[in-house]
This record gives structure tokens, sequence and C-alpha cells, in this order.
């Protein structure tokens, strides 16, 4: 078998090439920017167009609304907080986040909200970096009176409208008592959040201008940012969210004058980015290279480690596993392998094509990005299909099977 690429094959990449096409050619997906890249080397494929009925096509520049891929990006932040001790990892965060401190804890995670018990200890950097500091999406309990309350003060969906700026939504967040003690168990999303603003209050800068500063400017990530710029708004797509019963195409956000086109008020770590296929390849890259960027160090190695190993323990670790396992049949499993590290998942065991030790993350706009040590591999797959329906997850499913395959 003729080999290329660095150790793709030939035969593997042109076989990708249609797996990929199949979905486009569907009418599931509009289109799509696909990006695999090992050593040396990177190979992209660009199919079909911007809107579902036809217009400008795919390009490799193609800006996506990252959603909750933007979490391994934006954790760079804290950690270079981390590598320069201006944060340390158990160090209580109420001089920073004065609305978290003297928390009150749910007595039963379903429970009312006025039956309340104080806090055993404070909240300390660590279990915000860990997604485990008592409040977040769980999937276990959509239906508590505590989900509820968080998802009318905090959330920024498509649905909601858009977030306040930063002190007035942390006003909000203080008021809710915890609903697991500090450190117990793993929940999803709103701790990354927390992250953002957490960064900001300790830099005195917003979120964005200290990132760009050390991660976005040094790695060329020239296109990532939490708003496509006027004079870039022609390379991104509208956002789609299918019909679940029809599957029709619904605009959740168009280009222009859409929620991606203006500086938002609040600068969401946890999902708010948009990007490229290639700006995410530099920054796995850089994770890859243990935190050098070239010459240039970005995070230290440790610091590396810390993000992309588990960081969960054998009890967290089983709450994140029940979790995922009730919504892995709606994402074609996206999720559901194994650990956490810091802002990424890291695969703890094999259940699929990828190896144990591959790290990275999805967002619910039909993106995913992913590194692998042992292969010397990234992967980056980005569309503008919402996750109302299987579609994009089976594409990224199908995606990271051939890829595999295609390595020699």
């Amino acid at each position: 078998m003729a080999t290329s690429n660095n150790g793709f094959s030939d035969a593997g990449l042109r076989r990708l090439r249609e797996v990929l096409a199949r979905h486009v050619e569907s009418q599931k997906i509009p289109g799509l920017v696909a990006l695999v890249g090992r050593g040396g080397q990177t190979h992209v494929e660009a199919i079909g167009t911007m809107r579902h009925d036809g217009g400008a096509p795919m390009r490799r520049d193609t800006i996506f609304r990252m959603a909750s891929a933007s979490k391994p990006v934006t954790m760079a932040a804290a950690m270079i907080l981390l590598d320069e001790c201006r944060l340390r990892l158990d160090d209580p965060v109420d001089p920073w986040l004065p609305e978290l401190a003297d928390r009150q804890v749910l007595k039963r995670p379903d429970g009312p909200l006025d039956d309340t018990v104080p806090a055993q200890r404070p909240i300390t950097v660590r279990d915000l970096l860990t997604s485990a500091f008592g409040l977040g999406v769980d999937f276990e309990s959509m239906a508590s009176p505590i989900r509820a309350a968080t998802f009318e003060r905090l959330d920024y969906s498509v649905a909601s409208g858009p977030a306040p700026e930063p002190d007035e939504w942390m006003r909000r967040l203080g008021e809710l008592p915890l609903q697991y003690q500090p450190g117990v168990r793993w929940q999803y999303d709103l701790s990354n959040e927390v992250v953002g603003v957490l960064v900001s209050r300790v830099t005195g800068r917003s979120l964005e201008a200290f990132l760009r500063e050390r991660v976005l400017d040094p790695l060329g990530m020239k296109d990532t940012a939490f708003h496509a710029p006027a004079h870039k708004i022609d390379r991104l797509p509208p956002l789609y969210g299918p019909d679940p019963q029809s599957g029709e195409f619904v605009v959740w956000d168009e280009a222009a004058g859409g929620r991606a086109s203006e500086p938002p008020a609040f600068q969401g770590a946890g999902g708010g980015l948009v990007s490229t296929a290639d700006d995410y390849h530099a920054y796995f890259r850089m994770l890859l290279n243990h935190g050098m960027h070239g010459s240039e160090r970005i995070l230290s190695r440790a610091a590396v480690e810390l993000m992309t190993t588990n960081r969960l323990s054998p009890g967290q670790l089983a709450a994140r596993e029940a979790m995922f396992s009730h919504v892995a049949h709606l994402s074609s499993g996206q999720g559901s392998a194994g650990g956490w590290g810091f802002g990424m998942s890291v695969r703890t065991h094999r259940a699929d094509y990828a190896p144990t030790g591959q790290f990275g993350w999805f967002g619910g706009t039909g993106t995913s990005a992913y590194a692998d040590r042992t292969n010397q591999l990234t992967g980056v797959l980005l569309t503008q299909v919402g996750l109302s329906t299987p579609d994009a997850p089976r594409a990224m499913s199908d995606f990271w099977t051939t890829l595999y395959q295609a390595i020699d």
C-alpha cells in the first residue's frame, strides 16, 4: 500500500474523504471541514456548501462556532496562571470570586432550594478546573429544582438569549445553593464559565485579551475569538439545528446580525469561541509537543500533563460515566469513554477505534477536536449542524473510525 503524508496511507485518506462526502451527499449536513495531522504533515478536506440550500462552498478557512470544543483552548489561560503561581490548585477561590464564598449546599441533590446545609469547605481552584465545584449540568437530575433555577439564571444558549456581563452573571450564580459539596461530583459545563471569570479577575483583563496575548497570538490562531468581526463574517456559515421530527434545517443563528457577529458581554470560556480547523490544529499540536510551539514555550510540560490526563477520583469518574451513559445513544458515544483532565475529556479505556489517552472534546454545534500521543495524531472535524439530531455525531464517529484505519 502506498504511503504519504507522514504515516497516513493514500488509500486511507481517499476513503476518509469518501466517508465524509457521504454525510454531505445525504443532505443531512450541508458542509464540513476536516483536518488530520501527523508528524509535520496535514491533510484537509473541505466538502459541501456553507448553506443547506447551496451557496458558497466550504473552505479550509471557514470559521465555525466551536461551542463546548472551546473548553480545551480557554483552559490554557488558567494553566498559565498556575505556571506563574498566580493561582494555586488548592487555594480557595473566595478572594477573586467572593460570590462563591460561604456556600450553602442542598441536603438532597433533587431537593427544594431552601433545604440546605453549610458547605464543608471552600471551593478551590482545583474544584473549578476539574468541573467538581458543586454545580453544573447533571444528566441524571435534569428535572430537579436546582437545574431549573440554574438554567433560568445562567443559561445563554441560542434559545435563552445572551448572558449579562460577568459581574452580574456571577451575582446570579451566587444566589444559588450548590447541588453537591465542593469536590464531590463531576458536573458538566458551568465550572468552565466560572474559570473564565476567574482568569479575568486574577489578570485584571478580559479573558479574550489575556488568551490572545499568551496563547492565540503566539500560536498564530488569528481566526480564534469570541466573535467573527465584520470583515470575516462571509467565512461564518449559519448554524443549523435540524428539526428532530422532520429533519428540516432550522436556523439557530445566522452569520450577519447573529450571535457570533458581535462581541459578547460575557466571554464564555465554556463555549464561546469561533475558530478554524487550522487554528485548532495549531493548539492541539502544541499540546502534543508538551507545551512547545516551535522554539516558544506556551505552557509548561507539567501543565500539559495535568490537562491531558485523568484528574477525577474513582467516585467522580463513576458519576461521569453514569451521566454520559444516559445520553450516549443520542450522541453516538461522544464523550462517553472515561475520564476528564482540565477542560477536556481523556480516554481511560478503549471503547472504540481511538486508543487510551486520546484527549480533546466536542461541541453541541457539531464540532470535534482531539489529539492522541500514541500515534502523534490530531484530528479536527467542523460542521455547522447542532446536535438536535444524531447526524453530526455520526459524522464525528465515522471520521474517527476511518481516520484510525488510515494510519499506516
